[in-house]
């Protein structure tokens, strides 16, 4: 860059990748099965993508999006899209080719690039599409081209290496648009700015304690709040980028393994498959491996069945609508003398504010007045700080929701402990109440963890004729299970109120999104289908 193309004070992300590029220039930035970039190759791949999308016709406030799964381009989109002074809109690769019609043509995105594994979900609404007039194929140069237009490697080509000038403004411009799972209507577009993801990106290398000799495994979905923003934050102190198409257990410890990987992030559903497949394989890691975990609270048991191992689990909480993390459970020496099992209880809790983010509180709903810290009183988990979002795109009415009283709500409910950290009980959806009694699904879940024969299990609430709603379990037993729902509902019983213990139990495989979040709402659905429930 020269001085004269250089805003010095503009906080954004894609000026991480200007310093990576020189002082880490030979460094390996990514790697993908055999496939190693430098820094400097990197960086070339960058320029070229951001010029060959300039001389295509994209301008500032463009929206360029992406279908593809954790593969190089979508890295290099994070800094290229927005070099340029588009949006990049990175879409759920598990979403229905309505639902990715509906995404696109909402956030009017102009250039679209598919993977060729997912191009089934485009192909059949192409006619639908109302803004996108330019498809790149992600793709070998010898492979079959699905969609009318070049392939990501013809397409870079046409691009140059040298660096180009940053075209944005203001660091409160749109960076990227995130879509919400849409559970209760169609997805709203979570816009971000170049401040926020600035300073997520430095939040999470804070944290997570990500150095230069960091390994970064990619089991977190880069269409999942922008990786949490380390697509960003890996580049920005130089480490190493390992991508992967699919999490699958034995893939993920090979890589662990071969590659000497020291971080990764994931939702617990993913790390009961690992320690599951641990366990069964009586693996011991050779390393050090860092998780942080979000999506659902984990349960205890499940931190600690993955702490077996050899790693270490360290627990965040947020939403797309805060770029991913706003708290972490961070640890403290006070409590190094624990047990396992109370050790993993204190890091199943979503704990104190990012260093970056700052303010977050358990508040009465209805006055907004922080709830004593007790560890008792219930309230709705709030945010505010440079990581909250912009707003939904071109859903003004649904931000104004959002942000009244000038908090971001969560609809998370939680309590506030007496060391100032906050712990979930609940979606304000899932409380369920029995006879005038709240129960938390979240404590249910929890103790059904600890049962032996229990690999995954959500909690809901059913109709019942004489207390309103009771508790149901839906559980998926381990391989080879023999246990009963009488044997599930007793275990219950010994280590809950009795009111709390699920009356009913359903052995079946829980629906989850493509973050591996179990879909509860699905499941409560299917209980409450023509009848009406309402929760005060």
């Amino acid at each position: 860059m020269t001085q004269e193309t250089v805003n010095y004070d503009l906080l954004s992300p894609i000026k991480f990748i200007w310093r990576s590029a020189d002082v880490f220039r030979d460094k390996t930035a990514v790697v993908h099965g055999e496939k190693r970039y430098t820094y400097a190759e990197f960086y070339a791949r960058i320029n070229r993508l951001a010029s060959a999308l300039k001389a295509s016709g994209i301008k500032r406030g463009d929206k360029v999006a992406f279908i593809a799964p954790n593969i190089p381009p979508v890295l290099e989109a994070h800094f290229a899209v927005p070099m340029i002074g588009a949006v990049l809109v990175t879409v759920n690769i598990r979403l229905s080719p309505s639902e990715i019609a509906y995404i696109l043509n909402h956030s009017e995105a102009r250039v679209v690039m598919v993977d060729n594994q997912f191009a089934n979900l485009v192909e059949p609404v192409l006619d639908e599409l109302e803004h996108a007039k330019t498809f790149i194929n992600i793709c070998d140069v010898s492979e079959e081209k699905p969609l009318d237009g070049m392939s990501y490697e013809e397409f870079l080509s046409t691009g140059a290496d040298t660096p180009v000038a940053c075209e944005v403004e203001d660091e409160r411009d749109v960076i990227t648009i995130n879509y919400t799972s849409g559970t209760t209507g169609k997805p709203k577009g979570v816009m971000y700015h170049h401040r926020g993801a600035y300073l997520n990106a430095l939040g999470e290398i804070i944290e997570f304690n990500v150095t230069p000799d960091s390994i970064y495994l990619w089991t977190l979905p880069m269409f999942h709040c922008n990786g949490w923003c380390y697509t960003w934050a890996v580049a920005a102190v130089g480490a190493t980028n390992v991508c992967l198409r699919k999490v699958e257990p034995a893939v993920i410890y090979d890589i662990i393994e071969k590659e000497t990987v020291t971080h990764l992030c994931a939702a617990p559903t993913v790390l009961i498959g690992l320690s599951s497949y641990a366990r069964e394989n009586n693996i011991k890691l050779s390393h050090k491996l860092n998780i942080n975990t979000a999506g659902a609270p984990p349960a205890p048991q499940v931190i600690q069945n993955m702490e077996e191992s050899g790693a270490e689990v360290i627990q965040c909480y947020g939403l797309t609508e805060v770029y991913g993390p706003h708290t972490i459970c961070t640890w403290q020496p006070k409590w190094n003398d624990q047990s396992a099992e109370e050790r993993a209880q204190i890091k199943a809790r979503q704990g104190v504010p990012y260093i970056h983010a700052m303010y977050a509180d358990v508040v009465d709903p209805k006055t907004y007045e922080p709830v004593p810290r007790d560890g008792q009183t219930i309230g709705e988990i709030v945010m505010r700080g440079n990581n909250v979002m912009l707003g939904y795109y071109k859903d003004e009415a649904a931000t104004r929701e959002a942000f009244d009283g000038g908090w971001f709500h969560s609809g998370d409910l939680a309590v506030m402990h007496p060391d100032g950290y906050i712990q979930i009980m609940d979606r304000k959806k899932d409380i369920i109440i029995s006879g005038g009694e709240n129960i938390s699904t979240v404590e249910v879940e929890n103790t059904l963890y600890k049962h032996p024969e229990v690999m995954e299990v959500a909690v809901v609430c059913t109709p019942h004729e004489k207390w309103g709603e009771v508790p149901k379990a839906f559980v998926t037993a381990k391989p080879g299970s023999n246990v009963t729902a009488e044997d599930i509902i007793s275990f219950c019983k010994e280590h809950l109120a009795r009111f709390k213990a699920p009356k009913v139990i359903e052995f079946c495989e829980l629906p989850k999104t493509a973050t591996g979040k179990i879909q509860k709402f699905k499941l409560r659905e299917k209980e409450w289908q023509g009848r009406d429930r309402r929760v005060a």
